[in-house]
């Protein structure tokens, strides 16, 4: 599954991960392209790499968010 990570942080400060498909997958111009992974843990982990504060989706990567 390809995973992208919001340039823009939430309210509470998160970069949310989101699967390709996801109803909340930012524009272009505000994701980044994380690469392909098995599962949102793996797609996080990478996110951190440049977004210390990253979760998943709440809605495509649900079993990632944590706040």
């Amino acid at each position: 599954m390809k995973y992208y990570v919001n340039k823009n942080r939430q309210l509470n400060g998160d970069h949310e991960v989101h699967t390709k498909d996801c109803r909340y997958l930012p524009s272009e111009e505000n994701r980044k392209y994380l690469g392909d992974f098995d599962n949102c843990k793996d797609a996080v982990r990478e996110a951190k790499k440049t977004y210390l504060q990253s979760n998943g989706c709440k809605t495509c990567s649900n079993s990632c968010h944590t706040s």
